[in-house]
């Protein structure tokens, strides 16, 4: 499948950004190159860098740039302050965030994201470090209860974490959909599918979990609002309240 990017809420950032021709930006959530090659290709004398954490998207989003004045890089929105320094770069005068997961990862069953696609337990937006299947094989119950408490905002965290410690006791939880069918014996009958999918804010918050996303959200809004120039436009689009507060 090709990593490609359908740019949300466009008009809205562009004008957000406040683009000038010759100014200098970063696309902090590069993704399939969308947002990143929209800004691109209104600069003349200016530049863009576009970063993403996923090589998957590292790779769309340099083929979807080339001949753009603009650069990809493989790292996390946390990091711009060190990117930026490595490339010799004190401002910019637009940072752009697309938060959350892409519909290439929700897509890729072998990406592990999804609660609709049966595949091993994945959610690594890097592909490097601790995967899903190793944060619920070893998170005891209080910790597993409180992560689905907290990033998923699920009401039924502690039977849900409950029942997946009890069950891998037999054997590791290696997959979405075995995932999937224990959080639906945990929870009541008659509440499964308030709000959609009954496990939809489990893996909300495994994969938040998974990829630090919060913690590196509030790291790049603490460091990176000081390499804005003078003048310079921060936007971000944000999808659930966790992100919003």
């Amino acid at each position: 499948m090709d990593f490609s990017h359908i740019p949300v809420l466009l008009p809205e950032c562009l004008e957000g950004l406040n683009l000038r021709r010759e100014g200098l930006y970063l696309d902090g959530t590069a993704g399939g190159g969308g947002h990143s090659y929209e800004i691109a290709k209104r600069l003349t004398t200016g530049r863009l860098i576009a970063l993403d954490k996923d090589p998957d998207a590292v790779r769309a989003a340099g083929e979807r740039l080339s001949g753009l004045p603009a650069q990809v890089i493989e790292s996390d929105y946390a990091d711009i302050p060190q990117v930026l320094d490595k490339l010799g770069i004190d401002k910019v005068d637009g940072i752009l965030l697309d938060l959350g997961v892409s519909s290439y990862q929700l897509d890729t069953p072998e990406r592990g994201f999804s609660y609709r696609l049966d595949a091993p337990l994945d959610m690594r937006m890097s592909q490097k470090g601790p995967s899903a299947y190793d944060l619920v094989n070893s998170w005891d119950v209080s910790s597993m209860a409180r992560i689905l408490r907290e990033f998923g905002e699920e009401r039924y965290a502690l039977p849900i974490a409950k029942k997946i410690c009890r069950v891998r006791e037999q054997k590791p939880v290696e997959t979405t959909g075995e995932l999937v069918e224990l959080v639906k014996a945990a929870i009541p009958p008659g509440a499964r599918y308030e709000g959609g999918h009954p496990a939809k804010r489990t893996f909300q918050a495994i994969r938040i979990a998974v990829n630090s996303e919060l913690e590196n959200l509030s790291r790049c809004l603490d460091e990176a609002f000081q390499r804005l120039a003078p003048g310079g436009r921060f936007v971000i689009i944000t999808f659930h309240s966790l992100e919003d507060r």
